[in-house]
């Protein structure tokens, strides 16, 4: 019997895959309870630095079709510190011109909400996402913090499956992210943070204003859990900027008005991990907490933190620990 090729198909019932999460805690360390629905699934969670439970997450479908909707509900109580990753690249096949019934195609979604409290910390470091050819992809990503919580979160995206030669064609990928500081005696938000919406297809792939023919975008945001000085944000920045010394691609970063933003685009998944994975050590450090340690479901064979231009002046450092 032939294979069935999930990239000339779509599901006669879609995945509509949920997961929830809470995390408190308890003594020196983060605890967590919830669960998952298939295609999801939850692996070990670990005790990682700093009391925080590190959990990745697998998706048991081998990819998304479309029509498939997965949601992420991640819920952090006061204090808790939480690292959510997945555990290999999530796939999205291609929909468009595959179905008589709908030769448009159909959109995959996922859609996670993130909801913390006072002093609380989560770090958001799914694996690459592959958009393979005439794939329709669209994810939102909301976060509700307070002041004094802490967010970051990072993403890969390869438009289509280069190493074979592929492009997008006329396949699409969306993104939606908001992040809005709260008042947690009000519902109504503080301000926002920030508001970050993309759509790259085939044609943002070529043109001079958009990748110049490279098929990998990526973008690292951290919410910082206090106002930085203008003296730490310079040597944040300037740090940044050291750390892509031996990486290939284009590699910018800027300031939000309590935060940090940076853009990967160029041919090297693993170079944009390497540098996002730097930012993340220095924001770690930049809060006088433990350094991070890749999660060990990464595909990495070798240590991004390691032979980086890393230096830190210990006079910048604020004394908080969130």
């Amino acid at each position: 019997m032939a294979a069935i090729d999930l990239g000339v198909m779509q599901r006669l019932d879609p995945w509509l895959g949920d997961c929830r999460l809470q995390f408190f805690q308890d003594a020196d360390r983060t605890i967590h309870q919830g669960g998952a629905r298939a295609p999801f699934k939850l692996l070990r969670a670990e005790n990682g630095e700093n009391g925080r439970c590190e959990i990745p997450l697998l998706h048991t479908a081998g990819g998304l079709v479309g029509g498939d909707q997965l949601n992420i509900s991640l819920d952090l109580e006061a204090s808790s510190r939480s690292l959510i990753t997945s555990v290999a690249a999530q796939k999205v096949y291609g929909s468009i011109g595959r179905s008589h019934l709908s030769p448009q195609g159909s959109w995959a979604q996922q859609q996670v909400n993130c909801q913390l409290s006072s002093n609380s910390d989560l770090e958001w470091l799914p694996q690459e996402l592959v958009v393979y050819a005439d794939a329709l992809y669209e994810q939102q990503l909301t976060v509700r913090l307070p002041e004094n919580a802490s967010f970051l979160g990072a993403e890969i995206v390869r438009l289509g499956r280069t190493a074979a030669g592929e492009t997008l064609q006329q396949g699409r990928w969306r993104s939606a992210l908001s992040i809005q500081r709260v008042n947690e005696n009000s519902s109504a938000p503080q301000r926002w943070e920030l508001v970050d919406r993309l759509e790259l297809d085939n044609a943002s792939l070529h043109d001079l204003h958009g990748l110049q023919h490279q098929p990998v975008f990526g973008s690292l945001v951290w919410a910082a859990p206090m106002p930085l000085q203008d003296e730490a944000m310079r040597a944040l920045v300037n740090g940044a900027r050291e750390d892509r010394e031996g990486l290939e691609g284009t590699m910018r970063c800027g300031v939000l008005q309590q935060g940090f933003i940076a853009r990967y685009a160029g041919p090297s998944s693993r170079d944009a991990r390497f540098w996002f994975s730097r930012i993340w050590r220095r924001t770690r450090l930049l809060r006088n907490l433990k350094e991070p340690k890749i999660p060990r479901v990464w595909p990495l064979q070798e240590q991004p933190l390691q032979g980086s231009m890393f230096r830190t002046n210990l006079a910048l450092r604020p004394t908080a620990t969130h």
